[in-house]
């Protein structure tokens, strides 16, 4: 049987359908509030996230619009411009970049770049008084990344790391399911997420700053972290190149770690730059098992489960996200422009990917990776 209202206590339900609606509605909410104000963004990288995602996202969204490009292709850019009704004079490249100081039609940038130049721009976007939402992985060291928060602090601007998959209200429901005790104590967590690369800048050691650690298995490893509330202790780990055809030069193929938590949970996880791994993270606990696959897509995000009972068959969980690309993105956009239009603390914060950077950095050593 598929869970319904009946197949769960009303208080559970109650705290549940309440955590999932507060993030979902977050956005409306705010814009209810703050209308018809808007938060206009610069976006710095004109690459498939930006174009095909972010910025039709911000068409969906209440309180978020595009303003500004920058590029260092300026046809691609004026290619782009009439569709957001971008003039010439906001649109700059990364030479002149830093005139954007002088744009008051721009209040906040989104970061799309690769990752060793998310650093740079957050920081230059800061000091030009610029609010900063930055894709992950929020930096290619821990040096960089405390160096962002710090520039972001002194000018008084606030900074989200693009952790998108905190706001989705599939995720955020099994992660309630975890912390209402509905599959009781947690012991373990599996998580794996990669893809088959070709000729990408990806491959790039000092555009990446690593493989697939960085790229998508953050992704696992940000799941387990959220999931839990906590922050592992212990880390174990591995990685191997297994096709010796040049892509490998700078990157590993492959990563295999493990963590331990507080509490005692372990995870396992895994990413691969070699094979196509459909995204997934799995939770057991000793009432019950969650599984989420996929993951980590822009779209169509699958929480199932089992949940055994005292008595009679076992409770089936199956939600599925309705929404489609780009809500995630618009949801995203949102809930930063209403931190920003309400002054409120950001979530995920930039401590938040600095979390993750020093997990990782800890993942390379242990795996014997230089970083």
């Amino acid at each position: 049987m598929s869970l319904t209202r009946r197949d769960l206590t009303r208080r559970d339900f109650g705290r549940l359908a309440a955590a999932s609606a507060a993030f979902a509605t977050v956005p409306r909410a705010i814009a209810q509030a703050a209308a018809p104000k808007k938060i206009r963004y610069a976006i710095i990288g004109l690459g498939r996230i930006s174009l095909q995602h972010f910025m039709p996202g911000t068409k969906m969204s209440a309180m978020s619009e595009v303003t500004a490009f920058v590029s260092g292709h300026p046809d691609k850019a004026k290619q782009h411009a009439a569709e957001y009704n971008i003039p010439d004079s906001s649109i700059y490249t990364y030479e002149n970049f830093d005139r954007i100081r002088d744009n008051p039609n721009v209040d906040a940038v989104y970061i799309a770049l690769p990752n060793s130049m998310h650093a740079e721009y957050t920081i230059r976007s800061a000091q030009a008084g610029k609010h900063v939402l930055c894709e992950k992985p929020m930096a290619t060291s821990v040096a960089d990344s405390e160096a962002m928060i710090a520039a972001c602090k002194k000018a008084n601007r606030k900074l989200m790391i693009a952790y998108r998959c905190q706001l989705e209200p599939t995720t955020l429901r099994a992660r309630e399911f975890i912390r209402n005790g509905t599959i009781g104590a947690v012991q373990a967590i599996e998580s794996a997420n990669g893809f088959n690369i070709g000729p990408d800048w990806r491959t790039n050691g000092k555009l990446a700053g690593g493989g697939p650690l960085m790229d998508v298995g953050i992704y696992s490893l940000n799941a387990c972290r959220f999931m839990l509330g906590e922050e592992p202790t212990v880390i174990a780990a591995n990685a191997s190149t297994i096709d010796h055809d040049g892509r490998f030069n700078d990157v590993e193929e492959n990563v295999s770690w493990t963590m331990k938590f507080p509490s005692g949970v372990l995870a396992s996880c895994n990413t691969t730059y070699g094979a196509n791994m459909e995204g997934y993270y799995r939770i057991h606990g000793s009432k019950g098992t969650l599984n989420v696959e996929p993951a980590f897509g822009y779209e169509g995000i699958h929480l199932t489960g089992r949940v055994r009972g005292a008595q009679g068959p076992p409770t089936v969980i199956d939600l599925l996200e309705q929404e489609k690309d780009p809500a995630q993105f618009a949801r995203e956009a949102d809930h930063f422009s209403g931190c920003i239009l309400n002054n409120t603390p950001v979530g995920p914060s930039g401590e938040e990917g600095l979390r993750d950077m020093r997990h990782i950095q800890t993942i390379y050593k242990a795996a014997g990776i230089k970083f």
